[in-house]
């Protein structure tokens, strides 16, 4: 890949607990956010903006570079938390990935950083919370 490229890659993740059960409690989530979060930002060409869920899925807002192959990445960011965490949180297989535009940025980043209230009101996007298992 060439040294100087201009690339806008920006991604909204998520992928949910294994049967969908209650595994990111209280006790877990704050730790499990920052785990993450860390695990974004050491990545080289990634650029954290944000992550947010409830109690059995998550989502992650990021920006990469081309060079990050995103089906390999995101299963080192599953696997990588399931271990850090042990039994308390299991993931399903899968997830979902939906690219957007950097207009897009503020709206998706407010999204993920509200899920809690999104899901209370009932006010989700289905494309922004589908996974494939």
């Amino acid at each position: 890949m060439a040294k100087r490229s201009y690339s806008e890659i920006n991604l909204h993740i998520t992928w949910h607990t294994k049967d969908n059960s209650p595994l990111i409690t209280p006790r877990i989530e704050a730790d499990l956010h920052k785990y993450l979060r860390n695990k974004v930002i050491r990545t080289e060409g990634a650029y954290f903006h944000a992550i947010g869920g409830i109690e059995d899925h998550l989502h992650i807002g990021t920006s990469m570079r081309p060079t990050i192959e995103i089906d390999k990445w995101i299963g080192q960011l599953k696997g990588a938390s399931s271990h850090e965490f042990g039994k308390a949180l299991q993931w399903q297989h899968g997830y979902g990935v939906v690219s957007f535009g950097t207009r897009d940025l503020p709206w998706v980043i407010s999204y993920i950083e509200n899920q809690r209230e999104r899901h209370k009101r009932g006010d989700i996007s289905e494309r922004l919370e589908m996974t494939e298992d």
